[in-house]
């Protein structure tokens, strides 16, 4: 009979009390319920683990030692959770790091189970259906997922190597002079690490400087310690059936096999690490061991990475000729425009240039042709080309549900453009209900980063949760991986799809829209984009369900479309242009049919001379105008004020024709953020600013003209952040400022009109955070001693980055 694990009621006991105190603070707060409802889903998730059938015994077979600590953190976060309710609201940084916590103590709940949580993922990528084309690749996937081949030597390289031979040089530096221990090549699936990594192997410096002491192990998704530590044990020591009880024992074993082989350089390569290994990388740190680590993913947290790019425009056609023509590269019987063309198709991208020539070797000039007019009439490249689509997929189904989803979103934004995480952010708090600071939205951005499915870059290490985590910040996508996202969101019939993504060129409207007669579409997201010719008329589009809709546009005369009135479902519109000059926008007004819209963005476009209706929308909560061109549409507000509206969060970013805000705008006294930035002609704010009696977040940065803040500032009592930084042309703060009784964060890096600070700011009392550059902090050195709480930042100057604000 099998002896119980001690640490299994314990466990058990400790789940089903974090259990309760979850479900009990998400009742009793609403300041933490997006995180808290996330936690209680992780903990469902868990639940049937502890119900027998031995997979809690699974779980806690690791060194006693871990699962003591786990206990530990669950008693502990248990407390963090009843905690929730006591922290107050106006505690904006006690708020952000408990919000840390409890999404730390669900990563680490997350962590230790997720061996049993990835059964259900497992027999989902192992039920994939392949076609004859995808033999080769599941053989490959089957062997991943099976364990190790049966030696640690290093693999042979391919016959035929392009573009590496500078990311080996890099490589090789990096790895004989950092100091760190780990070094990790990251890349998406089919770049080429694991052929960089086998010539590095090969290297003969690298050879004569470890010898013989060069293992190269393929990691898979489950691989424990101990598995690796047996395959190690097997190559070094020719010892079969070699096996270990815990983590802990190899762990120990390895070190006594390591000082008996009294080599002080061993290289040890772990290939294809995917985010669930962290750990072991970890444990698998010893001194004298150097480790070279392949991964679709980036390990922040241990030793330095080295991101491999694609290859360029020399080097894609190197390989591309290399495989579509065998015998000498030399392709005169296919014109040059035909491969080059075909060379863009793949974006620089390894394994689609590879796929790609392979299926073109030796074919005639219609077969380059055909292809190419598939694709240019919206056929997608992963249709015809299963190893293609295996290998970037995989990556793709390893994510949770939620994030999968959010990967798949990105679909909507155009090829080879910025996309604002503010516009990813303001869908995805409708859609998934994240949290509307952006907090979520900037994980999960930076977790998509981290597997090389975008590019997330924050422009402002300091971003909180009253600036927003997401302002100014950006996210890039490599073009087939963008493709792949809508590739994989166009499975169903499209009147059946969930996202429905639609590119129109020229006038070329989908037939399917045009023969659209009574059956709607299902999708709850729908991106429409046009190209610079698109000015026909729209045909009806019955989309009862859509609750995000995404409008690219690049033509300068553009008609919103009138079905538009009728999705009383929409929750949010993004309209943005991407053509050289503002688009004019025709047919604004349908926006006021929208009863049920809580969030409206304009980006690049020219607004027409009234837009007060905008503002009169019942649920509209934020409403963002981005590089607009303003001209006249403020202007209403003057002969007469919108009537009351909801709107909680309004957004001006580099609307460079604004110069006064009407005074109107002062009557929506819902507002609780208000963001003026980069609007370098704006010269004077509203006398009656202080009107706004709920704000709270008041950013001003980078309005270079704008010379004084108004004395109806004071009456903000609510404002708890001020940020003016880069306002170049303040020279005094009036008196008044005192008055902000509520203050506790001021930004005001780059005010260098300023000589000198009223005495009245002795009177806020509350300040915790002055954030300045060097020249502003000794104006607030007089104060230090009547402010005792506050803590001055200082920022470097960035002359640079001040400069390229003041020229847009």
């Amino acid at each position: 009979m099998m002896t119980k694990n001690p640490y299994e009621v314990a466990i058990q006991i400790v789940l089903v009390e974090l259990m309760k105190a979850v479900a009990s603070e998400t009742n009793r707060t609403t300041k933490f319920r997006t995180i808290l409802k996330r936690l209680d889903k992780t903990l469902r998730n868990i639940e049937p683990i502890m119900s027998g059938n031995g997979r809690l015994a699974r779980v806690l077979d690791r060194p006693e030692k871990e699962t003591k600590m786990f206990i530990f953190h669950l008693e502990n976060g248990k407390q963090m959770v009843l905690k929730c309710s006591r922290i107050k609201c106006w505690n904006v940084y006690k708020k952000f790091v408990h919000a840390n916590k409890l999404i730390r103590l669900d990563h680490e709940l997350l962590r230790f189970f997720q061996v049993e949580l990835q059964v259900n993922l497992s027999a989902r990528f192992r039920g994939l259906v392949l076609g004859d084309e995808g033999d080769q690749v599941l053989s490959t996937v089957t062997k991943r997922a099976g364990g190790f081949s049966s030696s640690c030597n290093v693999p042979g390289l391919p016959d035929f190597i392009v573009g590496l031979d500078f990311h080996l040089r890099e490589l090789k530096r990096m790895l004989l002079k950092d100091h760190d221990q780990v070094l990790t090549v990251s890349a998406p699936g089919g770049c080429g690490k694991t052929t960089l990594a086998n010539m590095l192997c090969h290297d003969e410096e690298i050879k004569g400087i470890f010898g013989g002491n060069i293992f190269y192990v393929t990691v898979s998704r489950t691989t424990s310690l101990k598995t690796v530590v047996q395959k190690l044990f097997t190559h070094h020591l020719y010892v079969n059936n070699c096996e270990f009880q815990t983590d802990e024992e190899a762990k120990n074993e390895l070190e006594n096999m390591m000082k008996h082989m009294g080599s002080p350089k061993i290289l040890l390569v772990l290939d294809d690490v995917w985010s669930e290994s962290e750990s072991l990388i970890e444990d698998l740190k010893f001194p004298g061991y150097t480790i070279l680590v392949t991964s679709r993913f980036m390990f922040s947290r241990i030793g330095t990475t080295y991101k491999l790019s694609l290859l360029n425009d020399e080097d894609a056609r190197t390989l591309l000729c290399h495989l579509a023509f065998p015998c000498d590269g030399n392709h005169m019987n296919v014109p040059d425009d035909l491969v080059s063309k075909m060379i863009k198709c793949c974006k620089g991208f390894p394994l689609a240039l590879t796929v790609i020539g392979a299926s073109l070797r030796n074919q005639d000039v219609h077969k380059w042709k055909t292809t190419l007019q598939k694709w240019s009439e919206g056929q997608s490249i992963f249709d015809s080309n299963s190893q293609l689509l295996l290998s970037l997929q995989t990556s793709v189904d390893a994510l949770e549900d939620m994030l999968r989803d959010c990967f798949l979103d990105l679909g909507s934004f155009p090829e080879d453009e910025k996309t604002s995480a503010s516009a990813l952010m303001d869908i995805w708090v409708e859609l998934y209900n994240l949290d509307k600071e952006g907090m979520y939205t900037s994980e999960y951005l930076l977790e998509l980063s981290s597997r090389n499915l975008l590019s997330f870059v924050p422009t402002r290490k300091d971003a909180s949760e009253l600036e927003g985590y997401c302002n100014e910040h950006y996210v890039t996508q490599h073009d087939l991986l963008r493709e792949l996202a809508i590739h994989l969101s166009s499975q169903e019939q499209i009147s059946q799809r969930k996202k429905l993504f639609i590119e129109i060129h020229g006038n070329d409207i989908p037939a399917w829209w045009i023969e659209q007669t009574q059956q709607p579409i299902d999708a709850r997201l729908l991106s429409i984009s046009t190209d610079e010719t698109f000015s026909c008329d729209w045909y009806d589009l019955k989309a009862p369900k859509v609750q995000a809709l995404v409008l690219n546009i690049r033509s300068k005369r553009y008609t919103l479309p009138s079905f538009i009135k009728k999705l009383s479902e929409l929750k949010v519109l993004n309209i943005t242009s991407y053509g050289v000059y503002p688009t004019e926008l025709h047919e604004l007004p349908v926006i006021s049919f929208l009863s049920n819209l809580r969030r409206l963005r304009l980006e690049h476009v020219s607004l027409s001379p009234s837009i007060k209706f905008i503002f009169e929308l019942k649920n509209l909560e934020k409403l963002s105008f981005i590089m607009c061109e303003i001209g006249n549409a403020f202007e209403s507000y003057t002969a007469e004020p919108p009537r009351p509206s909801n709107l909680i969060e309004l957004e001006i970013e580099s609307c460079y024709d604004l110069k006064n805000i009407p005074e109107g705008l002062c009557s929506v006294d819902h507002t609780e953020k208000l963001s003026i930035t980069n609007c370098h002609e704006l010269e004077a704010l509203p006398k009656g600013l202080g009107s706004l009696s709920n704000l709270r977040t008041l950013r001003l940065h980078s309005c270079t003209r704008l010379a004084e803040l108004p004395e109806s500032i004071g009456n903000l009592r609510s404002l708890i952040f001020l940020d003016i930084s880069d306002c170049l042309s303040i020279s005094s703060l009036p008196d008044q400022i005192g008055e902000l009784n509520g203050l506790r964060v001021l930004k005001m890096s780059g005010c260098h009109g300023l000589d000198e600070l009223p005495a009245s700011v002795t009177k806020l009392t509350l300040l915790e955070d002055v954030i300045c550059d060097e020249e502003t902090s000794y104006l607030w050195s007089y104060y230090e001693s009547d402010l005792c709480d506050l803590k001055i930042n200082v920022m470097e100057d960035d002359r640079f980055a001040n400069f390229m604000k003041i020229v847009g």
